[in-house]
């Protein structure tokens, strides 16, 4: 049994495309009347058919009033880290503390460069985005005396001045997949945030991703719990159950409750571009999980 202990969490992974104009607000809308705790979106500033998600974010959280919102994850080569710290605070000011960081490193580099990104290799990849994590936890960190100094290869801020503070302390959440991001994840995160489908040998993977990242956390003086696991997944509801998250929603909540207990994840991010999957997800698959891995977390100390 790997648990790390983390209450469950059960969010929307939300495509944030331009037309119609307001459904990607309306679906995170849904998940908040639905019960569920989070509403994430895509963020790929170069494709001209999707909104900018930083201001769909914005909007979203002015059009719901308890879920909170998060990229998933937010492409860090096309946002500059000193004033997407100054963003997310504000935006978590505003919302009430309702704003989580999901951060990846980049992907889809053609379209990044294209944008007026600089082309990264791998390993200079983690290199930024462990400097956009020091400054931007450095812009929060209003309690310490002095500015923000990073004198980073590929993020720099000389003496930027602190805060403001968030209304809560923010989660930044890493999309990460090969061995020396989760190493950073591990060491510098406060959760990890993989795709299920991207994982090339299904579930088993998370086994050797989550060592990876408790090792990395415990060799930086922290406890791998430290570090929140969450998930994007995406399925079928089916009356006849089949293959993994195709079935009804008694077999997806066996299924999550399976990834909780043998896997640690705490957090459980459906793809949906639908109100009825959204609203069926909230309703019966998430209490469902959660009382199966309540009865077996209470079971295992008794």
């Amino acid at each position: 049994m790997t648990d790390y202990g983390h209450d469950l969490l059960f969010g929307a992974f939300i495509t944030p495309a331009v037309q119609p104009v307001t459904h990607a607000v309306d679906l995170a809308a849904a998940a908040d009347r639905a019960g569920l705790d989070l509403a994430t979106f895509q963020d790929h500033p170069y494709q001209p058919r999707f909104h900018d998600t930083w201001t769909l974010l914005c909007y979203a959280a002015s059009r719901t009033e308890r879920i909170r919102v998060s990229g998933n994850v937010l492409n860090l080569p096309l946002r500059q880290p000193a004033v997407l710290a100054r963003s997310a605070a504000s935006l978590d000011l505003l919302s009430g503390g309702r704003f989580e960081l999901g951060i990846g490193a980049g992907g889809f580099w053609d379209a990044i460069e294209a944008m007026g990104g600089r082309r990264l290799a791998p390993g200079q990849r983690v290199a930024a985005l462990d400097e956009a994590i020091r400054i931007i936890r450095g812009i929060w960190a209003v309690d310490e005396r002095g500015g923000v100094w990073v004198d980073g290869g590929y993020h720099r801020v000389g003496g930027a001045k602190r805060g403001p503070a968030p209304a809560h302390d923010i989660g930044i959440w890493v999309g990460a997949y090969r061995p020396r991001m989760l190493g950073l994840t591990g060491r510098a995160a406060d959760g990890w945030l993989p795709t299920l489908g991207y994982l090339p040998g299904g579930p088993h993977d998370l086994v050797e991703m989550n060592a990876a990242i408790d090792e990395a956390a415990i060799s930086a003086g922290r406890s791998p719990a430290d570090v929140r696991r969450l998930l994007n997944i995406s399925g079928r509801f089916t009356r006849s159950g089949g293959s993994l998250l195709n079935g009804a929603p008694r077999q997806w909540a066996e299924e999550l409750a399976g990834f909780t207990l043998d896997y640690g994840i705490t957090a459980f991010i459906l793809a949906a571009d639908d109100e009825a999957p959204i609203e069926r997800f909230a309703s019966e698959v998430a209490p469902a999980t959660r009382e199966l891995v309540a009865v077996e977390r209470a079971r295992s100390t008794a």
